[in-house]
């Protein structure tokens, strides 16, 4: 038992540091600087953050044939390659490079993210079976939390605050952080489960409790620059730092239990008492067991729900995370100067957004939910909506509350998405049919991001390479939060096309 809630850990340090594309908007004012670059250029490079997954179904592929230690090297190897090179060029002990050889660089780097994301979601659904969207939520969550991570770190090694030693200091850590990790995990990439009976109640609870202190520390701290009394950075790296060892006190516990009650159950068999162990077959009683059908990428997209699905997510994260690559330039052009703490408070609450489907599951188990996963990630959609509308208004507060309203719903759409593929598509080729589901982020990224680079280059003044004013990206955001609407009611379609198909099968396997 202890090994399971070491493998979770695990996952929850992966997903800490696995989120380097969401950096971009940190050090992208600075790139587009030394590139001499356009808008829609530096668009397009936020975009080849994304575009690694349009190959991310290759480390599902790889995921069934190579141990899951080995994907999470080449995963963090393609990171080293990826953002490495870049950092050499920045300090100038590399040839200088193009601008497509950044890019191509940079989606060599985002498609190691997958690889590492791919095996984060292997180890939790097939260690946590009876509570699977319980430990994906609780580990995906703390990628969330990277750009914060990052931040701090930054705040503190970088030499000045100029944003070339910042801009240096990003990909550098974007680099080797990844790769050091990794090989202090990889030997805990691995299945451990054992046959259960019960769920794991108690463990998580504490999970949830440490969660909630980390998400809250997160969130006090990244308003460190709008509010008075600021706290000294190495004093906020140094408590971010000793917040995620706290996940160990859940397997330290377990081993501590199944200590004593080993030796209880030795001191019963000696007295002459019997025991008898009772192990049910795990994949017996999964939740949603019989119901699911497990199909191959082929079966998948010929399926009418997971087009459906395709555009609930292209209208929602999608969109959400277009929006965080374009913050920097959102700010910047309303003449907001805090743009790390926008990303900071973005990443924060994305955190607590990918913690509220592990709290549902939890407190309302499938037996009590009356919406569909489809159904939870309309739910989901629908303040996003209106955030993007409320970014219409030009006060820094809607800009603030914007960006947190859609960090939070992009964090709850990313951790229901893993479970409701698992869920509509089975567990067996989870690892190609989610990576294929989120190839539409690229996609979106490419076609979302770039229209609103063009409505950005078209408001700006010929005199200029910067926009300033809201009119900069007044028609982005009509645009998005129509699209969003959209997406939601589509969520409510392929609520009701779940239901009817759940219902269906029931029926079947009753008659049988």
């Amino acid at each position: 038992m202890a090994l399971e809630w070491l493998t979770l850990v695990a996952a929850i340090w992966l997903q800490s540091i696995n989120g380097t594309n969401s950096n971009f908007p940190a050090y992208s004012s600075e790139l587009k600087r030394i590139l001499s670059t356009s808008q829609l250029n530096l668009n397009n490079l936020a975009s080849a953050n994304d575009a690694g997954k349009l190959f991310g179904w290759i480390s599902g592929l790889a995921a069934a044939h190579l141990p899951l230690w080995l994907v999470l090297l080449i995963g963090s190897l393609l990171g080293l390659i990826g953002y490495g090179v870049q950092f050499l060029f920045l300090t100038g002990q590399a040839p200088s490079l193009s601008y497509w050889h950044i890019f191509l660089l940079t989606a060599l780097a985002g498609n190691g993210i997958c690889w590492i994301n791919t095996v984060c979601y292997l180890i939790t659904i097939r260690n946590f079976p009876l509570d699977r969207q319980i430990a994906v939520g609780l580990s995906t969550s703390y990628i969330g939390l990277s750009a914060k991570i990052y931040t701090d770190i930054v705040d503190v090694v970088a030499a000045s605050n100029s944003p070339s030693d910042r801009a240096k200091a990003f990909l550098l850590l974007n680099s080797a952080l990844p790769l050091l990790v990794c090989l202090v995990v990889a030997p805990l990439a691995r299945d451990a489960v054992v046959g259960r009976s019960k769920r794991l109640s108690r463990g998580f609870f504490a999970m949830f409790a440490i969660s909630m202190v980390t998400g809250v520390f997160a969130v006090v701290t990244s308003l460190k620059t709008v509010v008075a009394g600021a706290v000294p950075s190495y004093v906020i790296l140094g408590g971010m730092v000793v917040i995620l060892f706290l996940p160990l006190i859940v397997p330290a516990g377990e081993k501590i239990t199944e200590t004593v009650r080993r030796r209880c159950l030795i001191a019963v068999h000696d007295d002459g008492g019997g025991v008898t162990v009772v192990e049910k077959d795990v994949e017996s009683i999964v939740e949603g067991a019989g119901v699911v059908d497990e199909m191959g990428p082929l079966m998948m997209v010929r399926r009418v729900e997971f087009w459906l699905y395709f555009f609930v997510y292209l209208f929602g994260a999608t969109l959400g995370l277009v929006f965080v690559n374009n913050l920097a330039q959102i700010a910047e052009s309303r003449g907001c100067s805090g743009t790390s703490s926008l990303v900071s408070l973005s990443a924060a609450f994305s955190f607590f957004g990918r913690l509220l489907p592990s709290y549902a599951d939890y407190f309302f188990p499938r037996s009590k939910r009356l919406v569909s996963r489809g159904g939870a990630i309309g739910v989901m959609m629908g303040p996003m909506c209106g955030a993007f509308f409320l970014l219409l208004n030009g006060e820094d507060a809607s800009l603030y509350v914007g960006t947190g309203i859609i960090g939070i719903c992009t964090g709850a759409i990313t951790s229901i998405s893993v479970s409701t593929t698992a869920e509509l598509f089975g567990t067996k080729n989870f690892g190609v049919n989610h990576n294929i589901l989120v190839s539409n982020i690229p996609i979106g990224s490419f076609l979302f991001g770039d229209f609103a680079a063009l409505l950005y280059s078209k408001a700006r003044t010929h005199y200029s390479s910067l926009c300033m004013g809201q009119n900069c990206y007044h028609t982005t955001f009509i645009l998005w939060g129509s699209l969003c609407c959209l997406g939601t009611f589509l969520a409510f379609i392929l609520h009701l096309q779940t239901n009817k198909l759940c219902s269906r099968k029931i029926t079947t396997q009753s008659v049988v």
